[in-house]
């Protein structure tokens, strides 16, 4: 369950990050390292604030 909230949240900072359609497109192997870790770092950030 945790896995697909995981997911979920992945693709929304995706789209807020307007990678979406790249992902779409290419899967998540056609992102840069840089986005990348982006996309964690903003899904770490939105993890701690759920739980705080």
């Amino acid at each position: 369950m945790q896995k697909k909230k995981d997911e979920l949240l992945k693709l929304e900072i995706a789209k807020e990050l307007g990678l979406l359609e790249k992902i779409q497109q290419g899967g998540w192997k056609s992102l840069t390292s840089k986005e990348t870790g982006r996309i964690g770092g903003l899904l770490s950030r939105k993890r701690k604030s759920k739980i705080v």
